[in-house]
């Protein structure tokens, strides 16, 4: 069973939603599919649908899960490394009106150069699909964790590489 979710957020992550109906309707998942759909106003055919759900359901369905797919937010980075499935995580995106900014995209990037799969198109939900891997941010080598503390720094350390959150007149357009 593939588990599929994309926080609570106000912002709906529909772009997630139309990759896993496009790659039920090719085939490439088939797998039992559930969705903790949050907001999302696309909702893929042939899945179990749940907008929201309790964190003890939740967390149970993560458990029986035989791969997660997740949004890049840094509480499902911590709760899915806590956990034996593998995951896959999908950064959302201001430009897509996913969050309200990009650190998402941030945290992906990071992540990515310690190995933890990083879906950034269909085909590397794809690609992460044929061969899911458990990737453990909480066991990485001291070298791994070095690079990735490195990684975060040389992005977080400057203003300028931070990236700008929309303004407050911005925000309440989305």
């Amino acid at each position: 069973m593939i588990v599929v979710t994309v926080g609570t957020e106000q912002y709906p992550f529909n772009r997630l939603m139309h990759w896993i109906n496009l790659l039920i309707k090719q085939g490439l998942i088939q797998d039992k599919v559930v969705i903790q759909s949050g907001t999302c106003t696309v909702l893929p055919d042939d899945t179990t649908i749940h907008p929201f759900l309790k964190e003890e359901k939740f967390r149970d369905l993560l458990q029986q899960a035989d791969l997660i797919i997740a949004h890049c937010g840094e509480g499902s980075v911590l709760l899915l490394d806590s956990l034996d499935s593998p995951y896959i995580l999908v950064p959302r995106s201001f430009e897509f009106k996913e969050h309200v900014d990009n650190h998402q995209i941030e945290l992906a990037t990071a992540l990515e150069a310690v190995n933890v799969p990083i879906a950034r198109a269909p085909g590397d939900l794809v690609r992460f699909l044929e061969a899911p891997r458990r990737i453990a941010v909480a066991n990485l080598s001291q070298s791994a964790a070095i690079a990735l503390c490195q990684s975060l720094q040389n992005r977080f350390s400057s203003p300028k590489q931070f990236s700008s959150p929309p303004s407050a007149s911005q925000a309440s357009l989305s």
